[in-house]
C-alpha cells in the first residue's frame, strides 16, 4: 500500500476559546504522533489552499458570504453556543479543503492508494444552511462532490464512525442517491440525530449505538450493517469521517472503542476499498478531544491504511 499524509501548516490559524475542545493541540497531538519512524513510508505533502467557491458544491449559495460575514477583522466571533470563527478561520477551512481535494486528485489518478488527511476545524455537523458543530464547511460532502464532477464518479460512499451523528453529510445528500452515508454513532448524543429511520432514499444508514459500548459490539454493527450495505452500493471512492472521540478516554462522548477497534474498521473499510473501487479511500480527520486516545486511534488508522496490518 502507498499512503498520502496530507498535513496543514496553517492548522492554528483557527482559534479557538481557551478550553474549547476542538483546538490547535489536536493537529499538534496527530502530527506528533505521525513523525514516528514507523510512518517513514508516508508520502508526505502539505495541503495547498482549496478553492472556497467549491462550498457551493454541498451548501447553498449564500453560505459563504455569511460565513464571512461572521468572520471578525480580529479576535474571535460565536456562531452558535459551540462553533466559532476567528480572523483566520476561512484560511484554515480553505487548506483543509485544498488537502481533502489533493488527496482525492493523488487516491484517483493512481499515485497513492489511500490518503489521510490531518486537518482542520473538521465538517461533518455542516448543514447546508447552518455552520455547527465545531464545523464550518462541510469538507468530506464537498471533495464527496467533486469527486462526482471532476472524476465522473457515479456511486460515491462515506463511513462515519466519529461517535457524534454527521448530520450535516446527512443532510447533504439525503436525497441523492448516488451518495451513500452510513454512520456509526452514540445515541442519545449531540446532535440528535441518527435515527434507524432516518434514511434519506435508501441512500442513509444510521446505526446508533448506546453508552458504554465497546469494540465487540462496534465489530458486530459493521459486520451486520454497514460493511454489507457499503459493499452491495460498490462506490467509486470510498470517503471516511475520521473521527477518535469514540475512544474510551474522550470527554465528550461514552463509548468504550480502544486503539485496535480503529485499526479493526479501517481494515474491513479497506477490503471494500479493494474490491469494489480500485483501493481509492480517502479519510479525513472529524472528531476526538483526548490529545492521548486521538494520537493512538490516528496512529492505529494510519498504521493500518499504510501497512494493511498493525
Amino acid at each position: 500500500m502507498t499512503t498520502l499524509l496530507i498535513s496543514q501548516a496553517n492548522f492554528e490559524s483557527h482559534v479557538t476559546p481557551s478550553g474549547h475542545p476542538e483546538r490547535a493541540d489536536r493537529v499538534r497531538a496527530v502530527e506528533q504522533a505521525l513523525s514516528h519512524d514507523r510512518f517513514a513510508p508516508l508520502k508526505r505533502r502539505m495541503a495547498p489552499s482549496g478553492d472556497l467557491s467549491l462550498v457551493q458544491l454541498a451548501h447553498d449559495r449564500d453560505y459563504l458570504a455569511r460565513l464571512r460575514d461572521a468572520r471578525p477583522a480580529e479576535g474571535i466571533g460565536q456562531i452558535d453556543e459551540d462553533t466559532f470563527i476567528s480572523a483566520g478561520s476561512l484560511d484554515a477551512a480553505a487548506t483543509g479543503l485544498g488537502g481533502a481535494l489533493a488527496a482525492l486528485d493523488a487516491v484517483a489518478m493512481g499515485e497513492v492508494d489511500n490518503a489521510f488527511c490531518a486537518i482542520r476545524p473538521p465538517g461533518h455537523h455542516a448543514e447546508i444552511v447552518n455552520p455547527m458543530g465545531f464545523c464550518l464547511i462541510n469538507t468530506i460532502a464537498i471533495t464527496a462532490r467533486e469527486a462526482q464532477r471532476k472524476y465522473g464518479a457515479e456511486r460515491v460512499a462515506i463511513v462515519d464512525f466519529d461517535v457524534h451523528h454527521g448530520n450535516g453529510t446527512q443532510d447533504i445528500f439525503k436525497d441523492d442517491p448516488t451518495v451513500f452515508y452510513a454512520s456509526s454513532h452514540q445515541m442519545p448524543l449531540y446532535p440528535g440525530t441518527g435515527r434507524p429511520d432516518e434514511h434519506g432514499v435508501g441512500n442513509i444508514l444510521n446505526v446508533p449505538l448506546q453508552a458504554g459500548t465497546d469494540g465487540e459490539a462496534m465489530r458486530i454493527a459493521y459486520l451486520e450493517a454497514i460493511l454489507p450495505a457499503i459493499d452491495a452500493f460498490s462506490p467509486d471512492f470510498l470517503f471516511v469521517s475520521a473521527g477518535f472521540d469514540a475512544d474510551y478516554r474522550d470527554p465528550l462522548a461514552q463509548l468504550n472503542w480502544h486503539p485496535q477497534d480503529y485499526a479493526w474498521v479501517t481494515g474491513k473499510l479497506m477490503d471494500i476499498a479493494e474490491r469494489r473501487c480500485g483501493n481509492r479511500l480517502v479519510s479525513l480527520l472529524e472528531g476526538g478531544y483526548d490529545l492521548h486516545g486521538l494520537a493512538e486511534g490516528v496512529t492505529s488508522h494510519v498504521t493500518m491504511l499504510q501497512d494493511g496490518t498493525l
